[in-house]
């Protein structure tokens, strides 16, 4: 039964941040998360792709902010008092995500954490780390190191052209 737990290296319990993106409820690990807030217009960059709305000045740092629903092809967004911009610390840069909203902090324990079944998803299935299960809920873990530094994701390493 432990097959599943070897998802999560450590062992140990970790804590992740869930959010929505249209139906689903997503978890990256909390300790990515450097800050949530309020989604505010970014200033839109000339050629980015659609699914980058643009930057925000971050108390003097240029962030990019990604909407993830965009990318995800989850219909078209709706920016209302709920959405949110989840700051992230990935490598040595600091990145925006556009969600749905934020619900809370889970702690999983290796035990609650299932492989994710091979099958045809709006997110690369090399993204998604595992299942989080808690009671009626199910979380979508998701590795928010490798889905930002993805190539079709340009922001973190550029692909050399």
């Amino acid at each position: 039964m432990s097959q599943d737990a070897q998802v999560q290296s450590t062992g140990a319990a970790a804590e992740y941040l869930a959010f929505t993106l249209g139906q689903e409820e997503y978890g990256i690990d909390i300790q990515k998360v450097s800050e949530i807030r309020s989604y505010e217009t970014p200033t839109r960059i000339a050629n980015a792709p659609e699914f980058v709305k643009g930057v925000v000045n971050l108390r003097g740092l240029i962030v990019p902010i990604v909407d993830m629903r965009i990318k995800f092809n989850l219909g078209t967004p709706n920016y209302n008092q709920f959405t949110v911009v989840i700051i992230l610390n990935i490598g040595s840069r600091v990145v925006g995500m556009v969600v749905d909203s934020v619900s809370d902090v889970t702690t999983l324990e290796p035990e609650q954490i299932k492989s994710a079944p091979e099958m045809g998803s709006t997110i690369n299935t090399e993204h998604i780390v595992g299942l989080g299960t808690l009671e009626e809920r199910m979380l979508i873990l998701v590795d928010i190191d490798k889905l930002m530094s993805s190539e079709d994701m340009g922001l973190i390493e550029s692909a050399v052209a």
